[in-house]
């Protein structure tokens, strides 16, 4: 810790110390960098000339189930502020409860929204109280670690862009009395989009109003200025790039573009944070998707086309923003690396096949005798296997009324038909005479993160057979835990040639040699659909449909010497093992 200083919101500017000071701020999200990459995103901020790290909290990352709450390791919220005062620079805390990010669920844990007497993001007491515990769990890191305590910790916002939500204000008193109540002791903030009927329905008196854009900044200053005439101008979320979703190209925007922005922003004598300064990564299967009348997951990458890419390499806009910062304050002489050193293009292949049975948690098997079983009854994400017998007589279809989110059914062990929610895939043909045992294995694609759909369950859903309802089904989860996985390695593996694609759903593992630990871009082309490790390290989804070509392997989980890649893939893979030296993030509009 520091020496203690004052932070305060004057008339026209933020006050640090009494004097007036400019906020220069990065995003970057600690939960999708890994925690011995850290420092070297926020050395680079600094020398781009920012000031200040923002970051989110979100509650379901660290409170899995409602009696654990993680703060070590990849939890580590304050090992991370820790690490940005060490470079010397403050910081913006926001806890949400609700924090969008594209982050599953928008960062609401599945336990707290499973509810369905809950009303989510409003003074509802049930919300409320699980809120005061959420609080109570991170108030020892953030208090300690306040601008007046000697921290780096400046502002804090109030939930998140809330006027594109809700308008209960007695929900935004309650949050700041709970502030209050952890000692939260630091000057509260809200953003909103510019547009009239957000930024009414979003503010609360006493909390500062900021905005989010990403263009036409003068327009959208403007627009803030109207409904808060006086205090520091700020946009606490710039938008310098765009986030990508599957079967959609990937998002690039134009460095010279976004400078200009920037400087609109900074030319008015603005405050800015730069969302994203590094997107990251959705590791693990936390990506979240949109729902805007139709499901749309995201992908693993949130590389974001942000000023760092995705492996803190700087990008043209780095140097771009750079030069507009240099205009408004002091940027250190010191440089990152100008290049992305190009990582290793290694070639192996998966020589183990595992039945993927052998991941099917048979001790957490449910049975109903009416609608199937969620993914929130059995706080699980990832995959179910639905299952029952069925008997039909001639032709026959099967409807699934509200998949969420893919479906892939099998009739005696034999692949029928596979439905995706986002395509709006419903019916599926049987065969002749169906008879046997029904198989459906179905995947939970990522939570919406957004508007209405935010807390919805995810399953099978309703079955109708010819239009009459199927009713009790078993299901049992596919237990995608590593240790699960090594256990199971051990007791079912087979050898496998390298010459031989392998069907779907299918667990291959292989061994890929590495001169020294360094990053690298492991290859997806000739798998299917499914989740990647490396040494027991979950780097998420891979999809064939794209655009994402190559998954981000951060150097700490790689080994110098040997290393185990492991994939689920639900469709079939050849059984090739490939890095490559650059990142592949796919097509891009034109």
């Amino acid at each position: 810790m520091t020496t203690p200083h004052t932070f305060a919101i004057g008339s026209e500017d933020f006050l640090l110390d009494g004097e007036p000071y400019r906020i220069l701020s990065g995003a970057i999200h600690y939960f999708r960098v890994h925690p011995d990459q850290w420092r070297d995103r926020i050395h680079k901020a600094r020398l781009l000339g920012l000031n200040t790290i923002e970051t989110y909290i979100p509650w379901n990352f660290h409170a899995p189930t409602q009696d654990e709450f993680h703060l070590d390791g990849p939890y580590d919220l304050g090992r991370f502020l820790d690490e940005v005062a060490a470079e010397g620079l403050n910081a913006i805390v926001r806890p949400g409860p609700y924090i969008c990010a594209e982050w599953d669920n928008g960062g609401l844990p599945v336990w707290l929204t499973r509810n369905p007497n809950i009303r989510l993001r409003s003074s509802d007491p049930i919300f409320m109280g699980a809120m005061d515990s959420y609080f109570g769990a991170i108030a020892p890191v953030i208090t300690t670690r306040l601008k007046q305590n000697g921290g780096p910790i400046i502002l804090m916002q109030v939930e998140n862009e809330y006027g594109a939500y809700g308008a209960d204000k007695e929900y935004l008193r309650q949050l700041v009395e709970l502030y209050k109540k952890y000692g939260f002791d630091v000057p509260l903030t809200t953003v909103d989009q510019p547009f009239e009927e957000m930024l009414v329905n979003g503010r609360l008196d006493g909390l500062h109003m900021t905005g989010s854009f990403g263009s036409r900044a003068e327009e959208k200053i403007a627009a803030l200025r109207k409904y808060q005439p006086t205090g520091p101008i700020m946009c606490s979320e710039f938008w310098d790039g765009w986030f990508d979703s599957w079967g959609i190209p990937h998002h690039t925007t134009s460095a010279a573009v976004a400078a200009h922005e920037l400087d609109a922003i900074l030319s008015k004598g603005g405050s800015v944070n730069l969302y994203m300064l590094i997107g990251g990564t959705n590791f693990g299967l936390t990506n979240g998707a949109n729902h805007k009348g139709q499901y749309v997951p995201l992908i693993t990458s949130y590389d974001y086309d942000a000023p760092l890419a995705e492996d803190g390499t700087p990008t043209e806009k780095y140097w771009a923003f750079r030069d507009v910062i240099a205009r408004y304050a002091p940027v250190p002489d010191e440089t990152p690396a100008m290049r992305r050193t190009p990582a290793p293009a290694l070639t192996s292949s998966f020589d183990t096949r595992i039945p993927w049975a052998a991941l099917l948690d048979q001790a957490a098997k449910t049975h109903s005798n009416a609608a199937p079983s969620t993914f929130d009854d059995l706080l699980r994400n990832g995959y179910l296997l639905y299952s029952r017998e069925i008997s039909a007589a001639g032709e026959a279809v099967i409807e699934f009324t509200d998949l969420r989110d893919r479906a892939q059914a099998f009739l005696n062990g034999a692949l029928i038909g596979t439905l995706d929610r986002d395509h709006g895939d419903r019916v599926l043909a049987l065969p002749h005479d169906a008879a046997g045992t029904l198989e459906i294995l179905v995947e939970d694609l990522g939570r919406v993160n957004y508007d209405t759909h935010i807390g919805e369950w995810k399953g099978l859903g309703p079955v109708l057979l010819d239009g009459k309802p199927l009713l009790g089904w078993d299901v049992t989860p596919v237990d995608l835990d590593y240790a699960r996985i090594t256990d199971a390695a051990e007791r079912t593996g087979e050898h496998i040639r390298a010459d031989h694609g392998v069907g779907g759903p299918v667990l291959l593992q292989g061994r890929l040699s590495v001169e020294t630990s360094t990053d690298l871009f492991l290859s997806t082309e000739g798998w299917g659909k499914g989740v990647a490790w490396i040494n027991g390290f979950c780097l998420g989804r891979y999809w064939s449909r794209g655009p994402q070509k190559t998954l981000y392997v951060p150097a700490p989980v790689v080994n110098a010497g040997t290393n185990i890649v492991t994939i689920f893939d639900v469709n079939g893979a050849v059984p090739a093992i490939v890095t490559v030296p650059e990142p592949d993030l796919g097509y891009t509009e034109v």
